[in-house]
């Protein structure tokens, strides 16, 4: 418009004048450097230009010793331990993240912020708010906890998967159980072994609810997982060449739209084309969906003791998870041992009401990840 044309004209006549003005710097931010005007960028104008990206774990380190100077800690306390467990935060997600663990402490009365605070304002930045006063009938408890514990027992036996962090079965955010995963380390690309194995964990939950469930009773609750697999397969075969029928070309171009909110716009093609785009993805996503049918009628035995662990304990830590499967139990608060009780005969499970939208989180990328 108008407006913002005299505005960076103005700009630019004061960047780059008729008279030298000696002694005077100009410096600028943003962080949607797609949209800005050309003539900004031109040499002369501004002559250096400073990428920023998110934080690595150093990077995290220091920006955690940083913020935590604002609050009184406990000796128990590792930043580089949470600097591990948060790849992809930004520096305001660090800052939250501490703000959160500081005001749990101070619900609980305590003096000092402890690492158990740290890991439980994690979860809540990272997979949402417990909703613990949510009604769900015991149908819906033991679908969720098989619903999840598809997704882990897909994600433990797929060895390009990340390592599973925590699985619950308490609402949380918009979801009425999740499993999240996160990466040992900090990733810089996305390889083909792991998108497959994305796609196969992304509908563990959906064949974990056929197997056990039967085919009729298969719920709307897989409806994020579908979503996020149906997406990831289209960007392999659109945009990552990952399509051996069609090869490594670009289908679809991202557009940037209005406030950040982007949309996939196809490149000129034939008919025949996008038919073949369109079977690509199907292909990829029924792939998914067939080797984790395979692994979970493989392994349906931890994928009942899992569920049922989920069902008595609700919340499963990465390692109990891993002990579970291994032993057959867990310890919890470094001596107690416990054991899931003996897994009853599963019969048919009908949810009495509607389902809400259930996601699995660590597919899902804030990955998510």
């Amino acid at each position: 418009n108008d407006e913002r044309e005299q505005t960076l004209n103005q700009l630019l006549v004061e960047m780059d004048g008729f008279e030298a003005n000696e002694g005077i710097i100009i410096i600028a931010a943003t962080n949607r450097p797609d949209v800005l005007d050309p003539a900004l960028l031109r040499p002369g104008r501004f002559d250096r230009q400073v990428v920023v990206p998110r934080p690595d774990i150093d990077g995290r380190v220091k920006i955690l010793a940083v913020h935590m100077k604002k609050v009184p800690l406990a000796p128990d306390v590792d930043p580089r331990v949470i600097a591990r467990g948060t790849p992809g935060f930004s520096g305001a997600d660090l800052a939250n993240l501490v703000n959160e663990a500081a005001l749990l402490a101070a619900r609980r009365g305590k003096r000092l912020v402890a690492m158990k605070e740290f890991e439980d304002a994690k979860d809540k930045v990272m997979m949402g708010t417990e909703r613990r006063s949510m009604v769900m009938t015991e149908d819906e408890k033991r679908m969720t906890a098989y619903h999840e514990a598809g997704h882990a027992i897909v994600a433990i036996h797929e060895p390009a998967s990340d390592p599973i962090h925590k699985a619950t079965i308490i609402p949380r955010g918009r979801a009425l159980g999740m499993v999240m995963r996160l990466p040992e380390r900090d990733n810089y690309s996305y390889h083909r072994d792991k998108m497959h194995a994305n796609l196969a964990v992304s509908m563990g939950g959906r064949v974990a609810e056929e197997l056990v469930f039967g085919y009729d009773k298969v719920s709307s609750g897989a409806s994020g997982d579908i979503q996020y697999a149906t997406s990831l397969a289209r960007d392999m075969v659109t945009q990552w060449g990952m399509s051996d029928d069609l090869g490594p070309l670009q289908y679809e171009e991202k557009q940037d739209g209005y406030l950040g909110y982007g949309y996939s716009q196809r490149s000129a093609m034939s008919d025949e084309t996008a038919k073949k785009i369109d079977a690509e993805i199907r292909k990829l996503v029924e792939g998914g969906y067939a080797k984790a049918t395979a692994l979970l009628k493989k392994h349906r035995k931890q994928l009942n003791l899992l569920a049922e662990a989920l069902l008595e304990f609700e919340t499963l830590s990465g390692d109990e998870i891993k002990q579970l499967l291994e032993t057959g139990k867990f310890e919890r608060d470094g001596s107690k041992t416990v054991q899931p009780k003996d897994i009853p005969t599963v019969g048919t499970a009908i949810p009495k009401a509607g389902r809400g939208k259930r996601t699995s989180v660590g597919g899902t990328s804030p990955q998510g990840a």
